[in-house]
């Protein structure tokens, strides 16, 4: 557990950095706040005392962004430097999860959290943001994404992976997977384009488009599991969808990922089991994409779909 939190911590910060911790319970009125450096927070002492306060039912938090040499609190004005971009997806976790990760408006995040079942945190590492342009761009992703509206403050905190969520019974281990690593600017998120449309339709505390009608992406979901769902060729689809698309950055890649991942989800609601879907979307795409990327590739798709009949079901 705490191997995992120190390695998230060491990617979003860099030596002798100011952080702000923040350990939140339930039944208290107010959390509370440590200021420290990256290196006091690393040590094992402070991460098993990290880890017993969470054991003992505190919710783990960091903030988003670097504090200013000698802060002794989280307040805008003693953040240093705009280091993360982030978005809230509290409700449709899977599905808008997946739109976002098959969007040509914003490269791939840095880290993806899972918080809670369905629910998830998306963190792009940044340089070249001043304050301002932050906020107008973490609006934005909200706004296309389906992200909560309320998180778009550069004194916001993150959970920690590797410490339990403790507003669930039972409680929900937050876990990180590290979709890219580098560095992204402004010229990254082509987001001015979609401020007027959401990716997918928004619901609960989630901005809501003044536009009726689906997104591209959204049409482009429902053709091809209708498709799919009348026995059409996956290949012949995946290539077709491909020249439709001609706009995407990677069309291939943008084809192949929405063509396997309702591929994935029609097998689940067949009850075909989750090893051997595993092995389909492998050999499906056996001769096109290197062998262990092809593997890793396959397990996370299967697992975005599967999370997505299971909502349904449950819903």
């Amino acid at each position: 557990m705490n191997q995992v939190a120190a390695n998230f911590l060491t990617r979003c910060f860099t030596a002798s950095e100011t952080i702000a911790l923040l350990l939140r319970r339930e039944y208290e009125r107010r959390p509370q706040q440590r200021v420290v450096t990256l290196e006091q927070a690393l040590q094992p002492r402070y991460l098993a005392w990290l880890s017993f306060e969470n054991d003992g039912g505190a919710n783990i938090y960091v903030s988003a962004n670097p504090l200013c040499l000698g802060s002794r609190k989280r307040i805008k004005e003693c953040i240093a430097s705009v280091r993360h971009l982030y978005i809230d997806i509290d409700t449709d976790g899977d599905a808008r999860l997946a739109a976002l990760r098959a969007s040509d408006q914003v490269p791939p995040p840095t880290a993806i959290l899972s918080t809670s079942p369905d629910k998830y945190q998306a963190l792009w590492r940044v340089a070249g943001f001043d304050f301002e342009r932050q906020e107008q761009t973490l609006k934005l992703l909200a706004g296309a994404f389906g992200g909560d509206p309320a998180c778009t403050d550069c004194n916001r905190v993150l959970r920690i992976p590797g410490f339990f969520n403790r507003k669930y019974a039972p409680a929900h281990l937050v876990a990180v997977e590290y979709p890219a690593d580098a560095t992204y600017g402004p010229a990254d998120f082509r987001l001015d384009a979609v401020a007027g449309s959401s990716v997918l339709p928004l619901h609960g505390n989630a901005w809501k488009s003044p536009a009726s009608k689906h997104s591209h992406s959204e049409q482009d979901w429902a053709w091809v599991c209708d498709q799919l769902a009348h026995g059409h060729d996956a290949a012949k689809l995946t290539r077709e969808l491909a020249s439709l698309r001609s706009d995407k950055p990677d069309p291939l890649y943008y084809a192949r990922r929405t063509v396997d991942v309702a591929s994935a989800r029609l097998w689940f609601i067949e009850g075909i089991r989750m090893d051997d879907v595993i092995t389909m979307l492998e050999v499906r795409r056996r001769y096109e994409i290197p062998g262990a990327t092809a593997g890793a590739r396959a397990r996370e798709i299967a697992a975005t779909a599967y999370r997505m009949v299971v909502r349904r079901k449950t819903a």
